[in-house]
């Protein structure tokens, strides 16, 4: 026998169960989120039809990072929906305000400013434009 202690089976048990979780949160925080697509588009990406966003309110398209408002003007304004708090995907929109679901910060969707905590940052805005009566955001081609 060695001069060493062994691990008890308990301290051996309880070091595996909590491994996998503390795995899964760093990864839940990482800075892709877990995602594979982009922040930001980084080619133009056609979002479908102008109708999609109404005047006064905005629309969260997840598969691509990006939330686009429209103002009572018409104007189109699109932001990424990665929180700058820990890089996390943002995936619920309340009426025009993000909801980040990693630490709760919220960011208004019509000026990617910061509404709640933790985030201390706004949202990247990202270039969007309509182009034959389809949304297109990201940079020209």
């Amino acid at each position: 026998m060695s001069g060493r202690p062994s691990a008890s089976r308990r301290t051996i048990i309880r070091g595996a169960a909590l491994t996998p979780v503390a795995g899964l949160g760093l990864a839940a925080c990482g800075p892709d989120g877990g995602t594979s697509a982009p922040a930001t588009p980084t080619a133009p990406v056609d979002l479908g039809p102008e109708s999609a966003v109404a005047e006064g309110g905005a629309k969260l398209f997840r598969d691509h990072n990006v939330v686009v408002s429209r103002g009572a003007d018409g104007t189109l304004k699109a932001f990424s929906t990665i929180c700058t708090h820990a890089g996390c995907p943002i995936n619920k929109l309340e009426g025009t305000t993000l909801v980040c679901p990693c630490h709760g910060s919220r960011f208004d969707a019509t000026t990617g400013k910061v509404m709640q905590s933790p985030a201390t940052v706004p949202l990247e805005q990202v270039p969007v434009r309509a182009e034959g009566g389809k949304i297109v955001a990201g940079p020209e081609a």
